[in-house]
């Protein structure tokens, strides 16, 4: 069996065309889900990048192993101690040794270990290609590494390729010549002046006056798709613009390397997997072009699976994307890691039925420090550290309704705050109680001062916040977080 896995950094599957976006932005992305299975409710269980991808890596939750956040001692896995054997327990049980131990070599092509020095990353990979520029490449260069080790190897059989894109990843990038594809596409309606002047006298990291951080950016010259704020529909505009640029580039991608799998008349017998390490905010939550919540937007990834001999359908069901990876282990005859939280749903997909869980929970640790519980059509977000957002410590979505969060039914629901709550407190407790390490990393960032990009900007900010005529702002942030540098 030949696998290939294009993981698109930041991609949200609410911009793609087989989700539904009116923007032609996926047609590539679009011919696979036609003829393969679309997954609806597809969430990574930690985000942002670091911990997706440990996740994904290690088939558990951060919670289990131990990565939450982008530095500091959550940005490592649990450390085994004393009772490590020669080889380590990643060693024996990370995603590309199941693969092996099912027969595949297993290759990625990704700089995303160097990015995030997260060295954990290559255990197992029977082959490294790093593109080198630490995920400011573009899809064409990894694209040239990806073509260049299919022509060498497509036609052998047993491999699993990872393809990592990161074009959807701000600062967008995407080449002048290239064009402004969307020029004349409407942005989303959700997204109006009255929602972009309410965000204006907001504040946050990366919120409407900070688009890029907690104050001005000094490099819109340098990448001129990307704004520095949203003072106007017509900045939005930019934002979205050089959004979706980034996903239509990286899916230009996809349709050539799938063209060359054509060339080699492997395609139809190829395994075809498309997914993210997290999506991307684009003014929810007055968070623009960055992934900093527990949120429906941040979480909420694309899956889509070609298999061969499968029929195209939905599948609707609620699954971590671990799920997914221990399925996918099942279905190519491997053993799923015992010590993985991943569950498999191969008997269910096998069927043609959907599987998946009653809920899941999902966790934010880098930005703030947020767990979420995505249950029936709702999303409830317990916020122990706001990020600076000066968010509520509960808020409650329907996101089904409501998929942009603009009505927060906390207040007018609590009875449904209660038994979201109670399905948050029972899997911290199950979690904790089959945990190897008997500390919750969310806690140890917290200790050390909460997540890793808001350390020492609080003062900053909020001088910055007075000084911009939000003063209100900054009088409650400082309230909220006493002693923070």
């Amino acid at each position: 069996m030949r696998v290939i896995w294009f993981d698109v950094d930041s991609l949200r599957p609410d911009h793609l065309g087989c989700y539904g976006y009116h923007r032609n932005t996926s047609p590539a992305i679009d011919r696979v889900a036609a003829q393969g299975v679309r997954f609806e409710s597809c969430h990574v269980s930690d985000a942002p990048c670091l911990p997706s991808r440990s996740a994904l890596i290690t088939g558990r939750f951060g919670i289990h192993n131990g990565v939450v956040n982008h530095g500091g001692e959550a940005a490592e896995p649990f450390n085994e101690g004393i009772h490590r054997p020669f080889g380590s327990r990643l060693g024996a049980t990370s995603l590309p040794r199941a693969l092996k131990d099912a027969g595949l070599r297993p290759v990625t092509i990704s700089s995303f270990g160097e990015r995030h020095s997260a060295w954990w990353w290559y255990a197992n990979w029977a082959e490294i290609h790093n593109p080198g520029k630490g995920g400011l490449e573009t899809a064409d260069e990894v694209e040239t590494v990806a073509l260049d080790w299919l022509w060498r190897n497509g036609e052998r059989d047993n491999w699993f390729l990872h393809v990592n894109l990161w074009d959807p990843h701000t600062p967008y990038r995407a080449p002048a010549s290239y064009g402004d594809p969307f020029a004349r596409d409407p942005l989303p309606a959700w997204l109006t002046e009255d929602v972009r002047r309410a965000h204006w006298e907001g504040c946050g990291p990366h919120s409407a006056r900070e688009v890029r951080g907690f104050g001005p950016w000094q490099e819109e010259d340098r990448f001129p798709r990307q704004p520095a704020e949203m003072s106007s529909l017509e900045q939005v505009r930019r934002l979205f613009d050089g959004y979706d640029t980034g996903v239509k580039y990286a899916d230009d991608a996809i349709g050539r390397i799938m063209d060359a799998l054509a060339g080699l008349k492997i395609l139809e017998d190829t395994v075809i997997v498309i997914s993210a390490d997290h999506g991307e905010n684009l003014g929810e939550l007055n968070i623009y072009g960055d992934h900093q919540t527990a949120d429906l937007i941040t979480t909420r990834v694309p899956l889509i699976l070609r298999w061969p001999g499968a029929a195209a359908r939905v599948d609707r069901g609620l699954h971590y994307q671990q799920d997914f990876a221990a399925t996918l282990i099942e279905l190519l005859g491997g053993k799923v890691p015992g010590i993985w939280d991943g569950v498999s749903f191969a008997p269910a997909f096998r069927a043609g039925r959907d599987g998946g869980r009653e809920s899941l929970v999902v966790s934010q640790g880098a930005w703030s420090c947020q767990r979420s519980v995505r249950w029936k059509d709702l999303l409830l977000t317990r916020s122990y550290h706001d990020g600076y957002h000066a968010f509520p410590d509960l808020m409650l979505y329907d996101v089904m309704k409501d998929p942009h969060e603009q009505d927060d039914l906390a207040a007018a629901q609590p009875e449904t705050v209660r038994e979201g709550s109670a399905l948050l407190d029972a899997w911290t407790a199950e979690m904790m109680r089959t945990a190897t390490h008997p500390v919750d990393p969310m806690w140890t960032v917290l200790r050390e001062g909460g997540p890793y990009h808001c350390r020492g900007e609080l003062q900053k900010y909020l001088a910055r916040l007075r000084d911009t005529g939000r003063a209100s702002w900054a009088d409650r942030l400082a309230a909220a977080h006493p002693g923070e540098p």
